[in-house]
């Protein structure tokens, strides 16, 4: 089993920038893809990054490229999401998904593909 814990969430202006991170346990150096998905109240929960297991594989939403960046950090079992141009629509709770199973070089937009989920992080965009 992983285990993920989200933290770097909170409040932010938008046009400002915010980094979430997922910090990953247990059996993470199976890690595979890893994923940020978010859900707004009232919505269902959307892909909004993946990476893979190398790092070197990348992939977004339309609604967030080229404003957000996802990495990781394989020595210090961590992902990350650095969000920057905020606005007020990416106000969301963000939850960071990892698998095990899978293709290691690639990354999944849907969420069944992942079986480890954090508890997600609240980001708040103000205007």
């Amino acid at each position: 089993q992983v285990q993920l814990v989200e933290s770097g969430g909170g409040l932010v202006q938008a046009g400002g920038s915010l980094r979430v991170s997922c910090a990953s346990s247990g059996l993470a150096f199976s890690i595979n893809a890893m994923g940020w998905f978010r859900q707004a109240p009232g919505k269902e929960r959307e892909f909004v990054g993946g990476i893979s297991r190398s790092g070197s594989h990348t992939g977004y939403t339309d609604s967030v490229r080229g404003r957000f960046t996802i990495s990781r950090d394989n020595a210090k079992n961590t992902v990350y999401l650095q969000m920057n141009n905020q606005k007020p629509e990416d106000t969301a709770v963000y939850f960071c998904a990892a698998t095990i199973t899978g293709l290691s070089e690639t990354w999944y937009p849907v969420a069944s593909q992942y079986d480890n989920w954090g508890q997600g992080t609240q980001v708040t965009v103000f205007s």
